[in-house]
């Protein structure tokens, strides 16, 4: 369910539709997998598909209105903890996990 909700939010953020093949990329499942949970997606009415207009062979993955409702109702439930436990910090120390995580980031190791 996890790649479910992966694909949701990177569609969501995305501002371009998306291939079955690059949202696998981007979350990194395979293109069959991909292709399994756009369908669940679909099914829900969350994305959509669309032609793609440079190849005919090839369709795009679009989010729906109710799909960016439903990643955004999601991302505010996921954030509220974290909200909720940075406020126990001082600004100062807000700013300093701020700079750490940001140098974890830069530092990860990339595929």
């Amino acid at each position: 369910m996890m790649a479910v909700h992966r694909a949701l939010a990177v569609l969501a953020a995305s501002d371009e539709p998306m291939s079955i093949t690059d949202l696998g990329a981007a979350i990194g499942i395979d293109q069959p997998r991909a292709s399994r949970v756009v369908q669940m997606l679909q099914h829900e009415g969350l994305v959509r598909r669309e032609p793609d207009p440079s190849d005919a062979r090839r369709t795009r993955i679009v989010v729906t209105a109710k799909g960016r409702g439903h990643a955004d109702e999601h991302r505010e439930r996921r954030a509220a903890p974290v909200a909720e436990a940075l406020a126990a910090l001082e600004p100062s120390e807000r700013q300093q996990l701020a700079a750490l995580l940001a140098r974890v980031v830069a530092a990860w190791p990339r595929a």
